[in-house]
């Protein structure tokens, strides 16, 4: 069943990624179920749902956050079963997530000079291709799996533009990139020994992949992960000067309220405001 729901979910192209974790939360709900009832799985239904639902907050204290993470994937499994005519109605929805209040501060914990400390230390210790990579997630805004995907004819260092083809939601943009990002991809390219059409290669595919790169970041920083940076880089921008809409668009933001959340002060700035109190 769960290789038929991943196929699924490629045909509303979700991405990599959605799709390793939806298929992770339907086990461990599959798991919770067998164990629970000591019975195979037929189809959804709302009295299990809710149930699961006061296991993970009350016996595992799982966060809103994570709880909602695994109703969401139970919602699109109910959409999978009913399609596949396992079921006829619809047990669980967005309705049951539960309310998180917005906690109203910046969600990056690092600034620039811990950006720098980093690249130099990569630069130093590192090789011209992690370099490159580390230097285009801190100042282009790319998600690591857009940054991963790239081929060479997507990049223009003369231009200084770089086109995304597989944006979030397969959504294309232009993302516009400084000389530091050319400076560093450049050198990169001139020692490359590949004639693969990605940008990022290793040794041993053609295609680097993102658990390469974790490792990269584990080696040389215990702080600074991919994602931290492209939160690095949206506040970075809006305090350069770009606008919220400028940022929206060369981040792949399909909502501007995720921008929004960039202007916000940090929760350092936060606990200082509250010593003034």
């Amino acid at each position: 069943m769960l290789s038929v729901f991943e196929k699924f979910l490629k045909n509303e192209g979700k991405s990599e990624n959605t799709i390793k974790s939806y298929i992770r939360h339907i086990k461990l709900y599959l798991k919770w179920f067998e164990d629970s009832f000591g019975s195979e799985f037929k189809k959804l239904y709302r009295e299990n749902v809710l149930d699961y639902k006061s296991f993970l907050k009350n016996i595992k204290k799982d966060s809103a956050k994570t709880i909602n993470v695994k109703l969401a994937a139970l919602t699109k499994f109910n959409e999978f079963l009913i399609e596949q005519n396992i079921q006829n109605d619809i047990v669980v929805s967005k309705k049951d997530n539960i309310k998180i209040q917005s906690q109203g501060t910046n969600p990056t914990d690092i600034n620039k000079t811990d950006v720098e400390k980093f690249r130099q230390i990569v630069l130093e210790k590192g090789s011209k291709r992690d370099y490159a990579i580390i230097t285009l997630l801190a100042y282009s805004g790319l998600r690591i799996s857009e940054a991963l995907n790239l081929k060479l004819d997507d990049v223009n260092l003369a231009a200084k533009e770089i086109l995304v083809r597989s944006g979030k939601g397969d959504k294309q943009r232009i993302v516009y990139i400084n000389d530091k990002i050319v400076n560093a991809i450049k050198s990169y390219i001139r020692e490359r020994n590949s004639e693969s059409s990605y940008l990022f290669v290793s040794r041993q595919s053609d295609k680097l992949n993102r658990t390469r790169v974790n490792q990269v970041f584990n080696k040389f920083s215990d702080k600074i992960t991919p994602h931290k940076l492209r939160h690095f880089w949206c506040t970075h921008a809006l305090e350069c000067g770009y606008s919220v809409h400028e940022v929206a668009n060369q981040a792949g933001h399909s909502n501007i309220h995720t921008t929004l959340i960039y202007t916000n002060p940090s929760k350092e700035k936060m606990k200082e405001k509250a010593n003034l109190l």
